[in-house]
């Protein structure tokens, strides 16, 4: 009977009817959440901010990289607008780039602020911070739900260490939670059917949002629909002859799975459904995928030992093969890539590799060669500084 039972509980675990404690557990939000907790935590930054004082590489580079960029002019202006509107490709572009590079800016000066202890990068911040939250009230046009997901990814990331380290006041504070709880959420919180960065950008913002509103219900939806996407954004052979779908998108048949995967029918561990499209915008799902899980680490849960954790290092893997050289095959996209992969391995890699001790040779290659990564101007910023064989 023992062995009957225990064959039965095997059988189980592997037809996914039972799920191990962590992955439980990821798919609930903190009962108290943690700050500053959205991609960075003070422990990190603090790393940082001690290997950076001491002149150690690569985080001095990074830093130095940092502070000389447009985002950390301290006369930098910025350009809100009540309705910001993004058609395809940014094109029309009223207010978009605007939009994104001032929440990138209010990132980087808060940034500034904890490693250098200047109050004038942290007024800065806030003042970036509250010219947007006094003016927005809406984003038009097509590629409305990108946008707001882009932006809304980098405000949460500068309101978090201005409220939970800055000594100053925020007067604005509740004005900005305002915005994001009434502009920004709204727009991302029910996903998209569109390629996959889309959906993974806005669980990101969704992400990000919740952790700053301590909103429980927000942040156990966007988890869930995060989790849902990320499996049917990277293959794993375990998912059988086809990719996982979004149950809404109703890829019901092979010939729209493939149609959707960018004609690639193939399927190997570590291809995404955009890697056909190409790299920069698969870079784009990576990159949130991996924020995202480093969000829910912060706030005690555990995404990096779930599907996602694997998900993610394989996808990390398998791009960065391509990206440092290696001729496509016949069979992978017709043996012609689109390279540019962008400054997006940095999370990931940390996490999997320095906390986790997996080996990760393309990545730790390809990071490495691009370091100080920067940013890609859209909603990744600075990682090097912040992720960089960081153990915290």
């Amino acid at each position: 009977m023992r062995r009957t039972a225990l064959l039965a509980t095997v059988t189980a675990l592997v037809a996914g009817a039972l799920v191990w404690p962590a992955a439980r557990q990821a798919d609930a939000a903190p009962v108290t959440f943690a700050h500053p907790g959205v991609t960075v935590s003070k422990s990190q930054l603090d790393f940082a901010r001690t290997k950076v004082n001491a002149g150690a590489q690569p985080w001095k580079a990074a830093y130095d990289q940092m502070m000389a960029s447009k985002y950390a002019d301290l006369n930098r202006v910025a350009k809100p607008r009540a309705t910001v509107e993004c058609g395809s490709y940014s094109n029309p572009n009223y207010g978009c780039t605007d939009e994104r590079e001032d929440a990138i800016a209010a990132y980087t000066d808060a940034l500034a602020w904890y490693i250098t202890r200047d109050d004038r990068y942290a007024k800065k911040s806030i003042a970036l911070m509250d010219a947007w939250s006094a003016v927005i009230k809406e984003h038009t046009n097509s590629n409305a739900p990108l946008q707001t997901g882009w932006a809304g990814s980098s405000w949460p990331k500068a309101a978090e260490l201005i409220k939970y380290t800055y000594t100053g006041t925020w007067a604005n504070s509740g004005r900005f939670a305002t915005m994001l709880r009434t502009v920004y959420l709204p727009e991302v919180i029910n996903g998209s059917n569109s390629n996959g960065n889309w959906e993974l950008s806005m669980m990101e913002a969704a992400v990000g949002i919740s952790v700053f509103l301590e909103d429980r219900t927000s942040y156990d939806k966007a988890i869930a629909k995060f989790r849902t996407r990320t499996a049917a954004y990277i293959y794993l052979s375990s998912d059988g002859a086809l990719p996982k779908t979004v149950p809404s998108q109703n890829l019901d048949t092979t010939a729209k799975i493939v149609n959707y995967w960018q004609g690639q029918s193939t399927f190997v561990t570590g291809l995404t459904q955009e890697t056909c499209r190409d790299f920069t915008h698969t870079g784009y799902g990576i990159s949130a995928i991996s924020h995202i899980a480093e969000t829910s680490r912060i706030q005690g849960e555990d995404l990096y030992g779930t599907d996602v954790g694997e998900r993610l290092r394989q996808a990390l893997g398998f791009q960065s093969k391509y990206q440092l050289g290696e001729a496509a095959p016949s069979w992978l996209c017709g043996g012609s890539l689109t390279l540019g992969l962008g400054p997006v391995t940095e999370t990931g890699y940390n996490a999997l590799h320095n906390r986790l001790g997996i080996a990760m040779t393309n990545t730790q290659k390809l990071t490495e060669q691009n370091r100080p990564s920067g940013s890609n101007n859209l909603f990744v910023a600075w990682e090097t500084l912040t992720d960089g064989d960081n153990p915290n």
